[in-house]
């Protein structure tokens, strides 16, 4: 192996999350009398940067906005969110997040290929962790049911730590694992990895099979992508 630490995204990256994604999205927005008809392609390209943009993201595709808009939602040139009721978001919020936490585990499941490499990660003794802007009572469920004992470190969204692309995050993961940042690498499927990356002085592998295209990703600045779990050495 390449490093001596592998830190991963989990939305797109290690679990097909997308089903139970569109499920809670749509259940949230049905009991609040908004549209409720997204698919899996819609909420792809409303997550990545934690449930408050997802909702946001959500909410002003309905009013109008244009998809190619969407990625600057939670961004420094959002040009949206200033118009929309936090209120309203938090409300969307509280309904979301219980219900997603009872039911992601409905159809989620690891991507082809990536139990086995995380395997070999281990073998070789490598360390290896999930940080995730996934709320964190999701991330630890879900690495309970598919990597129990697997992951050295596993931390989702928490109010008390900025998330991603803030690199706050991956420096409490650098501080547990005791890895120095030159020797671990951070991989994910977004462009918000990408960034968080970048923030953290970190390496990163981009991943194609989850919530972004290889055009998306070579377009926000991906160096390294690969297309299966096999080429992540």
């Amino acid at each position: 192996m390449n490093y001596k630490a592998y830190i991963f995204d989990m939305d797109g990256t290690v679990l097909d999350t997308v089903t139970d994604l569109t499920t809670a999205l749509n259940y949230t927005m049905e009991k609040h009398g908004r549209r409720h008809n997204y698919t899996d392609h819609d909420t792809k390209e409303f997550f990545g940067s934690g449930v408050v943009v997802a909702l946001t993201r959500a909410v002003a595709y309905e009013a109008g906005l244009p998809k190619s808009e969407l990625v600057k939602v939670g961004t420094p040139d959002d040009p949206v969110s200033a118009k929309i009721d936090p209120g309203l978001i938090q409300e969307l919020k509280v309904t979301y997040q219980p219900y997603y936490e009872l039911h992601c585990r409905d159809h989620t499941k690891p991507y082809a290929g990536i139990v086995p490499m995380i395997q070999t990660m281990k073998q070789a003794g490598v360390r290896t962790a999930v940080v995730s802007n996934k709320p964190d009572g999701a991330v630890q469920k879900l690495c309970e049911q598919h990597f129990a004992g697997v992951f050295d470190f596993a931390l989702g969204q928490k109010d008390e730590i900025r998330r991603k692309p803030a690199p706050d995050m991956l420096e409490k993961c650098l501080e547990v694992l005791q890895v120095d940042r030159r020797e671990c690498v951070y991989i994910g499927d977004s462009e918000i990895d990408i960034q968080t990356a970048a923030n953290c002085a970190m390496d990163c592998i981009s991943v194609t099979w989850g919530f972004r295209s290889r055009t998306f990703l070579q377009a926000h600045g991906a160096s390294h992508i690969v297309s299966d779990p096999s080429e992540i050495k």
